[in-house]
């Protein structure tokens, strides 16, 4: 089938273009950039040469996905929900890596990203697999779960499911590659200010928290509220989110390890280390995998879940990737069986 990618030169865009090259039911038609239309896509990134000779386009053009049975947006928050509304009135299925598409309640979107939202009643659906594969299935439009989120999230939810914790003391700090922040110039990510270097940033206003606390306040069926602190660390890619929680009364570590595995055993992407495990972002480099560790502390009546994945691939194209095949009826592994890159 045919596929279209709007933002084809940032970096989740041409993850996208990397996994999708292995997908055998894609074949991939227009790819925009606003950019660096009429550039072939090989000389912004030269490691697709051979796998792809095609130049970019502009998104302008929306006569050019009229063959395209579903679109990859992948664009800055505000700059879905134009393109979005043209194509979901052409019966266009839509896989928005951005977040203009991942709240329910516009106004808590317009609340967090400062930005009117354009497209109401849209209609879409959560794009955390794992836990909302039912609605996927039937979905026009998913918005893509950000990076943060599907580390916190996955660690979280068996939890928050079961009533093991009080859904109101959730600590959650997570850590992230530099290419979370995006391929445009920034000062705050050039080499020289990164290297040998680890910095908080966004504490108690990032735009991941309400996602987070939505995703949490749904499998629980109470509302969430979350200390959410992201750092950026010297490494390219990859998260590790470390979460906390007060244990409710009567919650043994028995009662978390059952959670754990009651949620996840049957899941192909996510990988359980126990209780005692230590995930590293290291083990996910590349893949679609969610490594999950969790930790009883008897002392503070905590448990702390530790969560690692690869920000570009599960964090944004590869879970894309994993939507767009529940959506179409295809294996959900088809295209992301890949085993992480190491050392």
């Amino acid at each position: 089938m045919k596929i279209s990618i709007i933002g084809a030169t940032g970096y989740a865009g041409a993850e996208l273009l990397g996994i999708l090259a292995n997908h055998p039911e894609v074949e991939i038609g227009p790819i925009t950039s606003e950019s660096q239309t009429g550039t072939a896509i090989a000389d912004v990134y030269p490691h697709l040469r051979g796998f792809y000779d095609k130049k970019l386009s502009s998104m302008t053009d929306i006569s050019q996905f009229a063959d395209s049975q579903a679109v990859f947006i992948a664009l800055p928050h505000g700059h879905a929900m134009g393109i979005g509304k043209q194509l979901a009135e052409q019966g266009i299925k839509i896989i928005d890596l951005g977040a203009d598409y991942r709240f329910r309640d516009e106004s808590v979107y317009e609340q967090w990203y400062k930005v009117p939202h354009t497209h109401v009643k849209s209609g879409a659906v959560y794009g955390l697999t794992e836990l909302y594969r039912d609605q996927i299935k039937g979905a026009s439009i998913v918005g893509n779960a950000g990076c943060y989120t599907t580390a916190s999230i996955l660690a979280l939810a068996p939890l928050a499911k079961n009533h093991l914790i009080d859904v109101k003391s959730i600590v959650v700090d997570a850590k992230s590659g530099v290419s979370g922040a995006g391929r445009s110039l920034n000062l705050g990510v050039h080499f020289a200010e990164m290297f040998d270097n680890l910095k908080a940033y966004n504490i108690g206003g990032h735009r991941h928290t309400p996602e987070i606390e939505q995703a949490l306040s749904d499998v629980s069926g109470q509302e969430a509220l979350i200390n959410f602190t992201p750092h950026l660390i010297p490494m390219s890619r990859g998260i590790l989110s470390t979460c906390y929680g007060n244990l409710n009364e009567g919650v043994t570590a028995e009662d978390v390890d059952q959670a754990f595995h009651d949620m996840y055993d049957q899941e192909y992407f996510i990988r359980l280390l126990g209780r005692g495990g230590y995930p590293a972002v290291k083990n996910t480099r590349g893949s679609n995998f969610c490594d999950l560790g969790w930790h009883i502390d008897p002392r503070t009546n905590r448990v702390i879940v530790v969560s690692a994945i690869d920000n570009l691939v599960k964090g944004a194209a590869g879970q894309a990737v994993q939507n767009f095949n529940v959506m179409f009826g295809f294996a959900e592994n088809t295209g992301l069986a890949k085993i992480a890159l190491y050392p």
